[in-house]
């Protein structure tokens, strides 16, 4: 699934006319840098919601072969990462999904981050598995980092005030089962991966690559020249 109903606020003014998806970096949109790593990764079929402008979403996502799209409307009501995964989920198959933020992409390393997720994870162990990027390779991202990465693989939130060197880098795989009991309506993944970190079931697998996260129109510039002197 890609999340891809959020409002954008950050990237305004651009954002006033168009959804934060179709913005362009490197003369591709956000949506189809997301939707070509699952299209590499051999994943034929992905749900995405929509809400901010979704007429051009939708107009834009029908021309899409591979993944083949599915659309979760949201536009009576913006359910947030969480509420929009549980909405979607009678659209989605499987045990577990892949769960990717809109606005994050990377330029790869030497091996593929998506597959190396799908052999990493493991449902005895886990409930969710995040891909984490460490700051020192990260284009876009201003923050003290999210978690700390034990040895196992394990995470941890960070404390406040602390520093932590790695960032949720926007794709998670997350298994069904951790939505059962979810809230109605609107609310945060983080929720979910909280209440996983308080049964040692939160993990960890660090991005291979440089992680381009396009929050704002600055990063917009800061990612096009990472692409143009990564010859991506």
């Amino acid at each position: 699934m890609v999340l891809a109903a959020g409002l954008g606020t950050r990237m305004k003014p651009i954002t006033d006319l168009k959804p934060k998806p179709l913005v362009e970096v490197g003369g591709r949109t956000l949506i189809d840098h997301v939707l070509d790593k699952l299209a590499d990764a051999g994943i034929e079929r992905a749900v995405v919601n929509v809400h901010h402008h979704a007429e051009q979403m939708e107009r834009h996502l029908a021309g899409r072969e591979t993944p083949r799209i599915e659309v979760s409307d949201e536009r009576d009501a913006l359910l947030d990462s969480g509420g929009g995964v549980v909405k979607a989920l009678p659209l989605l198959a499987g045990d577990a999904v892949f769960v990717l933020n809109a606005d994050t992409f990377w330029i790869a390393g030497g091996s593929r981050n998506l597959a190396n997720m799908a052999a990493a994870w493991d449902p005895a162990r886990m409930d969710a598995l995040l891909l984490v990027a460490a700051l020192t390779a990260s284009v876009g991202f201003d923050g003290a980092g999210d978690f700390t990465f034990a040895p196992d693989g394990r995470l941890r939130r960070r404390a406040e005030r602390q520093v932590t060197p790695f960032a949720y880098a926007g794709v998670a795989i997350m298994s069904r089962a951790s939505f059962e009991g979810a809230p109605e309506g609107p609310f945060s993944l983080n929720r979910l991966w909280n209440e996983a970190i308080e049964r040692d079931r939160l993990f960890g697998l660090r991005l291979d690559g440089l992680w381009l996260h396009v929050g704002t129109p600055q990063a917009i510039t800061e990612a096009e020249q990472a692409i143009a002197l990564s010859g991506a």
